[in-house]
């Protein structure tokens, strides 16, 4: 069903976050494409940097940002090569403003709609467990949606961007065969599991029941969606731990397990150095191979 979501998700919603991403972080006009070979290699430095983190990360259970991760191998690449003048720091500035804003958002809406909740229900029965059992489909669904929308664009943006780079496309426009193929990527994806990281969201930050569930995943799938019609291309996994944290905390703020609330936080310090790093450092080492550039 969330792979499904998923799936469906792209072409509900727009494009905006795209755009954001292949408009307004790097200059596109730096790529020298006279060195045929140069904005290859870039790209695929990019990519490098931030699947690698992405790996690192979901070997050891964090739940680290995709977003984070390519943003942070873009700035990276694009630096080593062509200096920080070709970085587009007013619109980097407002993806990371994206980014660290989202995570409180889904903190505060996560206790709000949770003491919400538990207001409206005060006089309820045993049985409430069961009417947010079946809840917890429509919220999946939503999340799911919303998750869709708003990631797969992130690769749509890349893509499209180096079309553009490699002369395939003359202007920044993104073909439906795009949308397609990172929908399918995206929906792939989530059917093939990734256990390490569900569970520690499931049961390593807080231990959720289906109120708390259901919460957490109304108020990420409001933050999220409305970052993706904005076009801010904001962190899922974020969104969604913070939710978790502010649903626990709206019922008792002892009860949310901070040593693992810290790990994730430190995680997302550290995720667009990290990935900028590992792609600058790939592209010096194509550089070294390659030394027409």
């Amino acid at each position: 069903m969330a792979a499904l979501c998923e799936f469906i998700g792209p072409f509900l919603f727009g494009t905006a976050v795209a755009h954001t991403i292949g408009n307004n972080i790097v200059d596109i006009s730096a790529f020298d494409t006279k060195v045929l070979d140069l904005p290859v290699f870039i790209i695929i430095a990019m990519l490098v940097g931030a699947i690698s983190w992405n790996l690192i990360t979901w070997f050891f259970g964090i739940p680290s940002s995709s977003s984070h991760a390519l943003v942070g191998g873009m700035v990276g690449t694009v630096w080593i090569a062509y200096g920080p003048d070709k970085i587009l720091w007013k619109g980097l500035l407002y993806v990371v403003a994206s980014l660290i804003l989202s995570p409180l958002l889904g903190l505060l809406f996560g206790t709000l709609f949770l003491k919400a909740t538990l207001r409206l229900f005060r006089n309820a029965t045993p049985k409430a467990n069961f009417f947010f059992n079946r809840m917890q489909i429509l919220s999946s669904i939503a999340l799911a949606l919303s998750h869709g929308a708003n990631d797969a664009q992130k690769s749509m943006g890349l893509i499209t961007l180096s079309l553009v780079i490699l002369g395939v496309s003359p202007t920044f426009h993104i073909p439906f065969w795009v949308i397609f193929s990172c929908a399918t990527a995206i929906a792939l994806g989530t059917a093939s599991g990734g256990w390490r990281i569900i569970k520690t969201l499931g049961s390593k930050i807080y231990r959720l029941r289906p109120v708390h569930a259901f919460c957490a995943q109304t108020a990420s799938a409001t933050v999220i969606l409305g970052a993706a019609l904005l076009g801010g291309p904001v962190s899922t996994t974020h969104v969604v731990s913070s939710s978790i944290m502010g649903v626990g905390a709206g019922q008792r703020i002892s009860a949310v397990r901070w040593g693992v609330a810290k790990n994730i936080i430190v995680a997302w310090f550290i995720t667009i150095p990290a990935s900028g790093v590992i792609s600058g450092l790939t592209f010096l080492l194509f550089r070294a191979i390659h030394p027409r550039f």
